[in-house]
C-alpha cells in the first residue's frame, strides 16, 4: 500500500475510535507498541477491543444486501436504488465496509505481531493471552471474508503497515486469501476457550464456539462459486462464475466445514430457542441466549449510529412520541411473504406486515410495503438513545446457521445427505413449525433435492441477517434466482399462476402498540379478491374495521413504493419493471471497488473489476 493510503487508513482508524466514547480507552493502531500497549494483558485486551470496533459496518445489512431475493429498496431513484437494481458505476460503489475491514485487519496484525512477545507469568495469563490471539486471528479472517465476498480479489497483508516494504498493493488471488483465513481460524479454535468456560463475558466477543462457526462459513465460501477473471490480462472476456480449479481442495474445504460444525453440535452447549420470535425479542432488548453465538455490540450505550432497527426496521411515522421515528430504506420482497408455509412461525417475525402511525396505532401494510420485522422497535422495553441509536446488536452468527451449514457441508461431502444432515435441517424446521414434527413434510434424500431444500431453508431462517445475497453467489445461482424472483413479483402484481388467489383487499381492526408489544403479525378479519362494494364498506366501517388495498395503499410515510400497477395507464409500476434492470450474469456477482479507493492506491492501477 502507498504512503498516502497508509496514512489515510490510519487516520480513519483514529477518527473511528475517537468518535465512539465507549471505545475511548482503546489505543489507535499507531500506538500499538510493545513498550506501552503490550506491557500487560489488560492493555493488550484494549488493543483487541479496538479491532472489534471496526469489525462491522451498516453497509452489510443496508447497501450491500439490497439486491437479493428477500429485499427491496424503498428509496427514491438515487445511488442506493441503482445499487439495488445492479445499475451502478464505480463512483457509487459503497466503500465504508472496505475501509473499516482494513482497519480491523491492521489492529489484528499489530496484536498478532506484538502480543506473542509478552511472557505470561502463569497458566491463567497464558490462557488469556491465547484468547486474545485467537480473537485477533478470527477478526482478521472475518474482515477478509467480508471484503472478498463483495469485491473479489483484494490486497492481502498479515503484517502491520509499519513493516510493509512496498508502497503499493494490488489484488491477491481470493483463493490465497481464503486459505490464509482458513489457517487463521484453525489456529483460533485451538487458542480460544469455549464460551461456557466462563472466560468470555458475552457473545459480543469471540469464543471457540463462534470461531468454529466462522471457520465453517469461510470454508463454504472458499469452496463455493465466485466471479473470477484472469488476473494477468483483466480481460472482460475472462469473467466467469466458477469454483476454484483444485477440486481436491474444494472437497477438503467441505470436510473442514463439516468438522467445524460437528465440533459445535457435539459440544452440546449451543441450542435453538424453543420459539423463533424469542431470538429477536432477546436481541432487541440486549438479552443473550444459547442460540446467539456472536453479536456485534457497543459495549454499553449504542453511540455508533449503526441504524439497526431504523433503516431496517418497521415504519414508525414522524411525530410518534412513544417510539420515536423509524425510517426504513429497505423492505421485504413482496413475494417473500408467500414463500413461507402458513404454519411457519418465522413468517410474521421475519416480515412485519404492519407499521405504526403517529398515534402508535398498528396499520397493516400492503404487500409492497412489508417491512423487516426482526429488529422492530415495538419489541423493545424502551425506545433507545435516539431514533437511529436503538441499542440493538447485530447477530453475526446463530446456532441455526451452524446447523444448516452442517447439513449443507455433509451433503456436499457425501454427494447426498447423511442422517446427521437430515437431523440438522429437521431440527430447524421443527422449531419453525412450533415443535410440530407432523408438519415438517418430506426432506429430500438425493443430493440436488437436499441442496435445494438447504437453499430455501437458509432464506426462511436467516433472512435479513446479511448473508442471502452472497450465499446465492457462492451457490452459483444468483442470476437465476433473481430472474425467477422478478418473474414472481410480476405474477403477484398481475395475480397470475400461484398468486392467482392472493387477496387484493383486507380488513382488520386497528389497535395501539406498546413497548414489549405481544403482536407478531396482523391477521386480517376479512379478505377480498375485488374491492368491496359500498354496502360492504359501510358494514366494515360500522364494525370498526379498516380496509386496506393490498396492491398499494399509503399507510405510512417515508416510503415511495406503493402500487404494483400504474393506475394512470394500467401498466406495471415503474419500480416493478425496473427491478434488477441492470443485472448481468458474469458481471453483477461482484461490486467494482469505489473510484476513491482505486485512486488512492497505485497498486490498483489497471486492476478495476473487468467490465467497469
Amino acid at each position: 500500500m502507498n504512503k498516502i493510503f497508509q496514512r489515510a487508513l490510519l487516520l480513519l482508524s483514529i477518527i473511528t475510535i475517537s468518535s465512539c466514547k465507549d471505545w475511548l480507552d482503546n489505543p489507535s493502531p499507531t500506538q500499538l507498541d510493545s513498550e506501552t500497549v503490550f506491557k500487560d494483558l489488560n492493555a493488550a485486551d484494549k488493543a483487541v477491543l479496538g479491532a472489534y470496533a471496526s469489525s462491522f459496518h451498516q453497509e452489510l445489512f443496508y447497501n450491500l444486501a439490497a439486491n437479493s431475493d428477500e429485499t427491496i429498496s424503498t428509496e427514491n431513484n438515487n445511488s442506493k436504488t441503482r445499487l439495488a437494481n445492479f445499475d451502478y458505476v464505480p463512483i457509487e460503489s459503497p466503500s465504508g465496509l472496505y475501509t473499516t475491514a482494513y482497519q480491523t485487519i491492521e489492529y489484528a496484525n499489530n496484536v498478532l505481531k506484538k502480543l506473542p512477545l509478552y511472557e505470561a507469568a502463569n497458566a491463567a495469563e497464558e490462557k488469556k493471552k491465547n484468547m486474545l490471539l485467537g480473537e485477533s486471528y478470527t477478526l482478521r479472517a472475518m474482515s477478509y471474508l467480508n471484503v472478498v465476498r463483495f469485491f473479489g480479489d483484494m490486497p492481502y497483508t498479515d503484517i502491520p503497515l509499519e513493516d510493509a516494504q512496498s508502497f503499493a498493493a494490488g489484488r491477491t488471488d481470493r483463493d490465497v486469501i481464503y486459505d490464509h483465513c482458513i489457517s487463521d481460524l484453525q489456529k483460533a479454535v485451538e487458542l480460544l476457550p469455549w464460551y461456557e468456560e466462563g472466560m468470555i463475558p458475552t457473545p459480543e466477543r469471540i469464543s471457540k464456539n463462534a470461531a468454529y462457526g466462522i471457520l465453517a462459513r469461510t470454508a463454504l465460501y472458499a469452496a463455493g462459486y465466485s466471479l473470477r477473471w484472469d488476473l494477468n490480462t483483466y480481460s472482460a472476456s475472462s469473467l466467469r462464475l466458477a469454483q476454484r480449479a483444485d477440486q481436491a481442495r474444494v472437497r477438503e474445504l467441505y470436510s473442514i466445514a463439516a468438522d467445524a460444525c460437528a465440533a459445535v453440535v457435539n459440544r452440546g452447549y449451543n441450542q435453538l430457542l424453543p420459539k423463533y420470535e424469542d431470538v429477536f425479542r432477546d436481541l432487541v432488548n440486549g438479552r443473550y441466549n444459547k442460540e446467539s453465538m456472536l453479536e456485534f455490540g457497543q459495549w454499553g450505550t449504542n453511540v455508533n449510529s449503526t441504524g439497526i432497527g431504523y433503516s431496517n426496521g418497521i415504519a414508525v411515522l414522524r411525530g410518534n412520541t412513544l417510539f420515536g421515528r423509524s425510517f426504513p430504506v429497505q423492505g421485504a420482497m413482496p413475494t417473500f411473504w408467500f414463500d413461507f408455509d402458513v404454519n411457519d412461525t418465522r413468517r410474521g417475525v421475519t416480515i412485519a406486515n404492519y407499521g405504526l402511525n403517529e398515534k402508535s396505532e398498528r396499520l397493516m401494510n400492503p404487500y409492497s410495503m412489508h417491512g423487516i420485522g426482526k429488529f422492530r422497535v415495538v419489541w423493545k422495553n424502551d425506545k433507545g438513545v435516539a431514533d437511529n441509536k436503538r441499542n440493538i446488536n447485530w447477530i453475526q452468527l446463530r446456532y441455526s446457521d451452524v446447523l444448516l451449514m452442517y447439513a449443507e457441508s455433509l451433503n456436499e461431502l457425501h454427494n447426498g445427505p447423511t442422517a446427521d444432515a437430515v437431523k440438522a435441517i429437521r431440527d430447524v424446521r421443527k422449531r419453525a413449525l412450533g415443535g410440530n414434527e407432523s408438519k415438517i413434510g418430506t426432506i429430500p434424500t438425493d443430493y440436488q433435492g437436499f441442496k435445494d431444500a438447504i437453499i430455501e431453508e437458509r432464506k426462511l431462517e436467516l433472512a435479513f441477517e446479511g448473508w442471502r445475497k452472497t450465499d446465492l453467489i457462492r451457490w452459483g445461482i444468483s442470476f437465476e434466482k433473481l430472474t425467477e424472483t422478478k418473474a414472481n413479483l410480476i405474477a403477484l402484481a398481475r395475480r397470475e399462476g400461484k398468486y392467482a388467489n392472493v387477496p387484493r383487499f383486507a380488513a382488520y381492526k386497528i389497535q395501539v402498540a406498546t413497548f414489549s408489544d405481544p403482536l407478531v403479525q396482523i391477521d386480517p378479519s376479512y379478505t377480498y379478491m375485488t374491492e368491496p362494494d359500498a354496502t360492504e364498506k359501510a358494514r366494515l366501517t360500522a364494525g370498526g374495521y379498516k380496509l386496506v388495498n393490498m396492491d398499494g395503499d399509503v399507510v405510512n410515510s417515508g416510503a415511495t413504493r406503493f402500487d404494483f400497477i400504474d393506475r394512470s395507464n394500467n401498466q406495471l409500476a415503474a419500480w416493478v419493471s425496473n427491478l434488477f434492470s441492470g443485472m448481468q450474469k458474469n458481471k453483477s456477482e461482484l461490486l467494482p471497488l469505489g473510484s476513491g479507493k482505486i485512486d488512492l492506491n497505485p497498486g490498483f492501477a489497471g486492476q478495476e473489476l473487468p467490465g467497469y
